[in-house]
């Protein structure tokens, strides 16, 4: 499982016209899955998103409670080391990553963290204003 994590003063996810998931003061997670990675992964990856320092004052979103934007991203895993056109292979199908993605999101959710979402297989606009810009890369 792979997450770019960014902090953003805003971000949102529109579909068809329509804002389907947003924060403010928080953070943007695009979160790609793989066909090795398990509801164990997924539970780890939310605990290290909930818990990463990344925040002003090297603080988390689970000590200042701030928002977190969770947008699935195949792409994470598109691989282009024999050329311009990327391979998906090492990203995992739709059908084993959406249930992955939920796992994160539900986990971040027991932790008390407020979440908003993407729309899985939805072509998204997602839009933010990153702060910082501090962006990390999370592979599991």
């Amino acid at each position: 499982m792979r997450a770019v994590v960014q902090t953003v003063g805003r971000a949102s996810v529109t579909v068809d016209g329509e804002v389907v998931g947003a924060v403010a003061d928080g953070l943007l997670v695009l979160l790609g899955v793989t066909h090795t990675d398990t509801p164990q992964t997924a539970r780890t990856m939310a605990r290290k998103i909930h818990e990463l320092r990344i925040l002003d004052d090297e603080r988390s979103a689970a000590e200042t409670g701030a928002g977190i934007l969770v947008v699935s991203q195949f792409t994470l895993y598109g691989d282009t080391r024999r050329g311009r056109r990327p391979s998906w292979t090492a990203a995992a199908p739709a059908e084993v990553a959406e249930p992955l993605v939920t796992t994160v999101v539900e986990a971040l959710r027991e932790r008390g963290a407020p979440v908003e979402t993407g729309r899985f297989r939805a072509h998204m606009l997602v839009e933010s204003t990153n702060i910082g810009p501090r962006t990390l890369l999370l592979d599991l």
